[in-house]
């Protein structure tokens, strides 16, 4: 036990920490649908000061990825430290407890080894399943947390005033920030902040946004910081050259099960609209921060912001997520802890969401989680030109949604790995489990994936390296066979 402490202490050291430092509190904060579109991660539009001040405390991951771009298997598989296939959850309906009762959740860890857990907000997927969220990771019960994004309508005193947006997916009103989900998730926050100062116990509060998913809804005055003749149509609109068919999906959340059509307007609207959401988050975020410098916390607390997976905004024929293209896959990841030497920093080691279960264990001087996919990023805390992992892992089933289809299962699940310099992805028959269609993407000379390079003679070296690495580095396993044998 003297030697585990010990061990505990000197992680905390190298990580830039006090050395015998106390436990310290988590600040676990998530958005939703939100890829890199970050003033920290270079946009050159979009305007997020609180997360570019939160960034200039901690450490920014350029190189994060979830592990299915869609949000019930990326949030389960992120907060059980399990990829989908591990977990065998690759779509909304399912909640993680019908296939794995017994696994235990990050908070839940947290709240076993003595921390105060509570969520606030949007963490794990809910709305369709009977369970709302899951009550045992938390101390008490949370709170906003079950909803549709539908049902995110403003509410106001008096008459609501009217939306100048033309989109259907779009609304523009002159209404206060706690109108819409996301300001009452932040107020929530703030008193909670005010309560866990009193406590003896060290805590982990989650808060969950629940923007910048569609509606695309903020406030008017965040529609304002953006005028709509500086926001550009999508780059790369086109499908990438050589790409197989089944990379593809019909973009159902924006476009309708029935295609509507779109103009220019439109996208330019959506774009606009996308931004003002992030803006609006934004702000919600930063109050939670300066109420956690007020209450004096800042210097106890290791925080956390991440994504559950990215978004396409009319790029590569695509709207919304459930593709396995880097801009599904990669998303914002910062992670700032008290004294850290690396602060101001960032990091190209690459990182999967599965990664914060034991770093945040690590961090907080708590043994290893046991059965979790993930690896410590702690090391790289402390020394960010280092690295843990040489590949991140990302899949998706196709159909997107196959729990829609009249046979309830895919035909197809993709397997993608990102390495430092390109994607590689493979597909998979469901049944055979029989790779029928591939795709590589060289991210040294085409970050935008415009063109699937698979088939080039003189990439069969590339190729051929990629695809030891997807199959050794993670065990693939088909759907129907047993958990211990892999996909040949």
């Amino acid at each position: 036990m003297i030697l585990r402490l010990f061990c505990a202490n000197v992680v905390l050291f190298a990580a830039g920490l006090s050395f015998g430092a106390e436990r310290f509190n988590v600040l676990f904060i998530a958005a939703d649908d939100l890829r890199n579109d970050l003033a920290c991660y270079g946009h050159p539009m979009v305007k997020t000061p609180n997360l570019d001040r939160l960034a200039g405390r901690g450490l920014i991951f350029d190189r994060a990825y979830c592990q299915q771009a869609v949000c019930n298997p990326s949030r389960a598989s992120l907060m059980t430290g399990r990829h989908p296939d591990s977990l065998r959850i690759w779509d909304l309906p399912t909640h993680f407890r019908d296939k794995n009762p017994d696994v235990v959740t990050l908070a839940e860890y947290f709240r076993q080894q003595g921390w105060f857990t509570q969520n606030i907000g949007k963490i794990f997927h809910n709305w369709i399943h009977k369970v709302q969220g899951d009550p045992q990771s938390w101390s008490v019960p949370a709170v906003m947390h079950f909803a549709s994004h539908g049902q995110d309508k403003p509410k106001v005193t008096g008459e609501l005033p009217a939306s100048s947006a033309v989109d259907p997916k779009c609304e523009c009103r002159d209404v206060p920030d706690d109108a819409y989900f996301d300001g009452r998730v932040a107020s929530l926050a703030v008193e909670a902040l005010g309560q866990l100062k009193q406590k003896e116990q060290p805590f982990f509060l989650a808060v969950g946004f629940w923007k910048p998913h569609s509606p695309f809804n903020a406030p008017r005055k965040y529609w304002d910081l953006y005028q709509r003749e500086q926001i550009s149509l999508p780059p790369h609109p086109e499908w990438p050259t050589g790409a197989p068919r089944i990379a593809w999906h019909d973009s159902r959340e924006i476009l309708g099960v029935k295609t509507r059509d779109i103009t220019e307007a439109n996208i330019l609207e959506m774009r606009h609209g996308y931004l003002a959401n992030i803006s609006y988050m934004d702000a919600q975020i930063g109050r939670v921060l300066d109420e956690l410098d007020r209450q004096q916390l800042t210097d106890r607390t290791v925080i956390v912001f991440w994504s559950d997976h990215g978004y396409h905004l009319g790029e590569q024929t695509l709207w919304a997520k459930t593709s396995n293209f880097e801009l599904d896959a990669r998303v914002p990841l910062i992670i700032a802890t008290p004294f850290m030497k690396s602060a101001g920093q960032r990091t190209s080691a690459l990182a999967e969401l599965t990664d914060l279960y034991p770093t945040l264990a690590e961090l907080c001087g708590l043994p290893k989680p046991d059965g979790v996919d993930g690896v410590s990023l702690a090391s790289v805390l402390h020394d960010p030109s280092s690295s843990v992992r040489d590949v991140a892992l990302t899949q998706h089933p196709r159909p997107a949604y196959y729990d829609r289809e009249p046979d309830k299962q895919p035909t197809h699940m993709g397997y993608s790995i990102r390495t430092a310099t390109y994607r590689y992805t493979e597909w998979r028959d469901w049944k055979t489990g029989q790779t029928t269609d591939r795709e590589l993407y060289d991210h040294v000379n085409d970050s935008d994936e415009t063109r699937n390079i698979v088939d080039q003679p003189e990439q069969q070296a590339v190729v051929s390296r990629h695809a030891v690495l997807l199959n050794d580095q993670h065990p693939i396993v088909r759907p129907g066979w047993n958990d211990n044998q892999r996909i040949p």
